[in-house]
């Protein structure tokens, strides 16, 4: 039984070394509202704090390599469009996505830290292309293909996603797989996810996603 999900706050703030492996305690934190929003992402240098939040739809430049690196939760949404998203994803040893199939989206994977299996197939039944990806490994997915990705190493798995249209609600992060599969659960196997984020569309054109970040919050089962 799924349970239902605690909803994040976000920005949240990473401090930890950028090699520390494992799945690290994440300190959430309410945005300064007289702060303007960053419109790049900040190295490290060190042990300074670095901004994990959702930047769409602006412009925005970012080191992705190292903006990968330093995220330790299973999923937090760097940049969503109208009709493009860029996540970030952190897979702990022998942890998988989970077999999934994208009807209406194509997706690029790139691994930054680790190695694993990858598995594509036209049906869950039959995943007849597999490889093994590691660091600098680029993965497509085209729409309608059956896929999953597993952590074969010794170390999380560190990767990033891009969606083409976006697959998740702004903002988005959840720290463990856990959390991912009881938001899923929540929207009702998928049927009221792709109603909202059709309307989630509509807002990010006129503006208004910012202003109400947590719209994702009122899915029902």
């Amino acid at each position: 039984m799924y349970y239902a999900p605690y909803r994040y706050q976000y920005p949240y703030y990473v401090n930890v070394p950028m090699y520390n492996y494992g799945r690290q305690p994440v300190y959430w934190t309410f945005p300064n509202q007289n702060v303007t929003r960053f419109d790049s992402f900040r190295s490290s240098n060190g042990n300074e704090n670095m901004l994990l939040t959702d930047y769409g739809p602006k412009p925005f430049v970012v080191n992705i390599n190292e903006a990968t690196k330093q995220n330790n939760t299973y999923r937090t949404a760097l940049w969503t469009g109208a009709h493009l998203q860029v996540t970030l994803m952190s897979l702990n040893v022998g942890e998988d996505i989970g077999l999934e199939m994208h009807s209406d989206v194509d997706q690029f994977l790139r691994i930054e830290q680790g190695q694993g299996i990858v598995q594509m197939g036209e049906s869950k039944e039959n995943l007849n292309f597999q490889k093994e990806v590691f660091d600098d490994s680029a993965i497509l997915l085209p729409a309608g293909t059956w896929h999953n990705l597993t952590n074969t190493g010794r170390i999380p798995l560190k990767l990033y996603s891009i969606y083409a249209p976006p697959n998740h609600p702004f903002g988005t992060v959840h720290v463990t797989k856990a959390d991912a599969m009881a938001m899923e659960e929540g929207y009702g196997n998928g049927n009221g996810k792709g109603i909202l984020l059709k309307e989630h569309m509509k807002q990010l054109k006129n503006g208004n996603v910012q202003e109400n970040p947590n719209f994702f919050s009122k899915a029902k089962p």
